[in-house]
């Protein structure tokens, strides 16, 4: 993304928090960040597009900042998930995306619901991804179940919270009381053997890489989290590192969030990445290889099963 375009994601984002996105007009937008509208629209064809690329934004920093948490920890400690889920936190609390959220929920922008709901999901399953890291296989039958029963739980103790204080360690406070909860909630389920939805209902809600392939999502984060590291250390042009991160970007929305994933334009991908002048990632480049494999190897015998 080009510093222009960024440019105009940050001010606008800071438009919809003072004044709200249904009030903020594209024109607000044009004055406040000092574009004409021939470059708005050469960027986004609506003032709901450019919402969405704000949320995208955000969202990318934070998978960035959780991932990194993992690194050199054991996916099961359950301070790392703690830590994981303040930063989330922090991040709604800065950004002000629950009063965007709730204001885009009375709109009757088909677009923006549809992704706002993709969006939660994604929130969901990457919740029972970790809530398998923590509580074992064993438990997974329950887990589902355990996460959203969990996200109303921290989101109400956050929100009665926000109305005794305003400090962001209270939030550490507010997260560590509820995960405590949370392991009660887990043990009490499992012994009880009660469910109430099947886990497999994620596969039928989202697309993307997530059947009986757990490992090889943490695998996938982290290799591409340690190439995105690489960036800088390797490339010092500002153009250069913005062409790798794109790169990056395009095959982890392939590999995550895609429903027929274009295994050719991924190859292309990975050997314009292979092929840098710098040679860097040489070691992550074969890992990530092996796992878009293995992806592929899975995808096709689930075709095959049906």
């Amino acid at each position: 993304m080009n510093d222009r375009k960024q440019h105009v994601i940050n001010k606008a984002h800071q438009l919809f928090i003072e004044k709200g996105f249904q009030a903020t007009s594209i024109q607000d937008i044009l004055d406040f960040s000092g574009i004409s509208k021939g470059t708005f629209y050469k960027y986004f064809s609506s003032k709901s597009e450019l919402l969405i690329a704000i949320y995208k934004t955000i969202y990318k920093q934070l998978q960035k900042e959780r991932n990194d948490l993992l690194i050199g920890k054991s996916p099961s400690d359950i301070e790392v998930f703690i830590r994981q889920l303040e930063l989330q936190m922090i991040s709604n609390k800065k950004n002000k995306l629950i009063a965007l959220y709730e204001e885009v929920t009375s709109t009757n922008d088909a677009d923006l619901k549809q992704f706002i709901r993709i969006a939660r999901l994604r929130s969901l399953r990457w919740m029972v991804s970790r809530f398998i890291d923590i509580f074992g296989e064993k438990n997974k039958p329950y887990l589902l179940d355990c996460a959203i029963m969990f996200q109303g739980l921290l989101q109400n103790n956050l929100q009665y919270n926000r109305l005794a204080t305003d400090s962001n360690e209270k939030i550490s406070n507010v997260v560590r009381y509820s995960v405590n909860r949370l392991v009660n909630m887990v043990n009490e389920v499992a012994e009880a053997d009660e469910q109430l939805h099947d886990p497999e209902l994620l596969e039928k809600w989202l697309p993307g890489l997530q059947k009986n392939n757990h490992d090889l999502i943490v695998q996938f984060y982290k290799i591409v989290s340690a190439m995105r590291n690489c960036i800088s250390k390797h490339f010092q042009d500002k153009n250069d590192q913005e062409k790798y991160h794109e790169l990056i970007d395009f095959i982890q929305e392939e590999i995550m969030h895609t429903r027929a994933p274009r295994k050719f334009l991924i190859e292309s991908t990975l050997q314009t990445l292979q092929n840098n002048p710098a040679g860097a990632w040489e070691k992550e480049l074969l890992q990530l290889n092996e796992i878009i494999t293995a992806f592929f190897q899975q995808l096709e015998e689930t075709e095959e099963e049906h």
